[in-house]
């Protein structure tokens, strides 16, 4: 029996902890561990929460309005509401200084996967190119993270380019707006393929159709950017409370790593824990070290515990995220339509712009408007608030959202490093980011041909409306510590072993050669199975 310790609660840490107690081995899981609160009304909708609550201003809102995205407002569309604050609430040990780059962290039971919105788009063999191992070494993981987190989808358009695996349940009821959407690609399917090199499918969601290993299907209540209140959208929190029914796991909350003591043969010999309830420091003593703390925080510990070995403080390059663009529309055909609050809240359709190399794939999440608040469009509507409103009223059936993703790629101009301190409190994590020269071209390239592909569906974007994400927003950290077949310092081998600490394993995001056009949380699941199944 192997002594595991893992240092946080994301997607690939409770991946990798299930994976290895089902082998038999201990683990000790050490996170910060902020937890979601308890859901309110769960049997109620959105609409009927509005109705229902006794306060719900403060709920949607905020005590103080801090959920409110004002009209003419800089910035992002959308916030998080107040009751998924916990996701972000840093420790007082975490310093962070950013240029070019907008970084989130989470020190949550799940992660930041606790809020995500449930996207589940596998790699294929092409966006494997630059990784040291292959799709056919993922595809039986891929399927494996499905049987555990439940998956609905099928087969169609979309498929060549997120690939099928075992355990995809029936697709979830579409709403009205993306059905209307989805059929008029199916009449201009070979115009759309042909001219526009685009193809059109339904999502993969980590959202269950049908009861699925004791949690609940879909209700559709409309509550999902709020967290579903019975479990029917995955988030990886499910998974560590699975984890806590081994008798060989323990979860150590309320600590903070800090950094591991390197010993004279290269091994982690310690690991550094600060205690949040003032307690003090602790340390641990180590067999395997497993870093699964999110790209930032995995690159952090490991600078961190260079620098108090010998005060050397290195820069770890290749930092990357997939640049996002949200662009509003308006379906024509939807004008003055009624609307129902009673659907499934996230993306439910998809589609793909094809490039000659497979590898520029951009992808898109097709949103149409349901128990949002206000949609962006009203937001940057130049009126008063009365004629806004009305104007929401009327249009609100018809608006949508597409979500663009671009892929990016390792540059040493994107870089993560510490800067120098006192020894005896952890340096301050400082990240750069500069876009790669045609970054502007591939940007306006992309949007050109969204809006080509809405046209042809009867949408417009208005104009003014489309907005770019600041690099960080898309929270698809990777890159900092490559996997790679050669050994080269601050690099993990193709199973996710250090080349530097012996003992110590990276199963997250940081370890990600390339970042294809696609949200990264299955396959960093996937890719923790894997290393377990591999090495433990």
């Amino acid at each position: 029996m192997t002594h595991i310790t893992i240092v946080g609660s994301g997607p690939s840490a409770v991946h990798f902890a299930l994976s290895v107690l089902k082998k038999g081995h201990q683990v000790v899981m050490v996170d910060v561990g902020e937890s979601r609160p308890d859901p309110v009304s769960p049997e109620q909708s959105f609409n009927q929460l509005k109705m229902g609550l006794r306060d719900p201003a403060e709920y949607f809102l905020g005590r103080s309005f801090e959920a409110v995205t004002y009209p003419g407002t800089p910035g992002e569309y959308y916030g998080f509401p107040p009751n998924k604050r916990y996701v972000f609430l840093p420790p007082p040990n975490y310093h962070v200084e950013a240029d070019g780059f907008s970084p989130l962290a989470s020190f949550a039971q799940g992660g930041l996967a606790e809020a995500w919105t449930g996207g589940v788009y596998p790699f294929n063999e092409h966006e494997f190119r630059d990784f040291p191992i292959e799709y056919s070494q993922m595809q039986s993981c891929y399927s494996e993270v499905a049987k555990r987190i439940g998956i609905s989808g099928l087969q169609d358009d979309l498929s060549a380019f997120m690939p099928m695996h075992d355990h995809i349940l029936s697709p979830l009821n579409l709403d009205e707006h993306s059905e209307d959407l989805l059929r008029k690609y199916e009449r201009k399917k070979s115009f759309f393929r042909g001219r526009l090199n685009c193809v059109m499918g339904r999502g993969r969601l980590a959202a269950i159709s049908q009861p699925w290993l004791q949690r609940q299907a879909c209700s559709y209540r409309g509550r999902c950017l709020w967290g579903c209140p019975q479990d029917s959208l995955y988030t990886p929190s499910l998974t560590l409370e699975e984890c806590k029914r081994y008798e060989s796991f323990r979860y150590a909350p309320g600590r903070y790593a800090s950094h591991f003591r390197i010993d004279q043969h290269g091994r982690a010999s310690h690991l550094l824990v600060d205690r949040l309830d003032c307690a003090g420091r602790e340390e641990w003593a180590l067999d395997k070290l497993v870093l699964g703390a999110g790209t930032l925080s995995t690159s952090r510990i490991v600078l961190e515990s260079v620098r108090q070995r010998d005060g050397t403080i290195l820069t770890l390059t290749g930092l990357m995220d997939n640049q996002q663009v949200l662009v509003p529309f308006v379906n024509l055909d939807f004008l003055g339509r009624a609307y129902s609050d009673v659907r499934y809240q996230y993306h439910q359709i998809a589609f793909g712009l094809i490039n000659d190399d497979p590898c520029d794939y951009v992808h898109c999440l097709l949103t149409t408007l349901k128990s949002a608040l206000v949609h962006p469009l009203i937001h940057r509507t130049p009126a008063d608030m009365r004629f806004a409103i009305f104007l929401f009223r009327h249009l609100r059936a018809a608006l949508g959202l597409v979500n663009v993703n671009l892929s990016d790629d390792r540059r040493s101009t994107n870089y993560v490093t510490l800067q120098n301190g006192d020894m005896k409190t952890d340096a301050t994590l400082t990240i750069h980011y500069e876009p790669g020269g045609a970054h502007v071209n591939k940007v306006r390239q992309a949007l050109r041909r969204v809006k080509s592909v809405l046209w042809q569906l009867n949408c417009v974007v208005p104009p003014g409306q489309v907005h770019v994400r600041p690099m960080g927003a898309g929270v698809h950290y990777a890159g900092t510590l490559p996997m790679c077949r050669e050994r080269r310092p601050m690099a993990v081998s193709p199973n996710g072993q250090s080349y530097d600490f012996r003992n110590v394993y990276i199963v997250d995001g940081s370890t990600f050669p390339a970042l294809p056009a696609k949200n990264i949380t299955f396959t960093l699941m996937s890719n923790a199975v894997r290393i377990a199944q591999t090495n433990f």
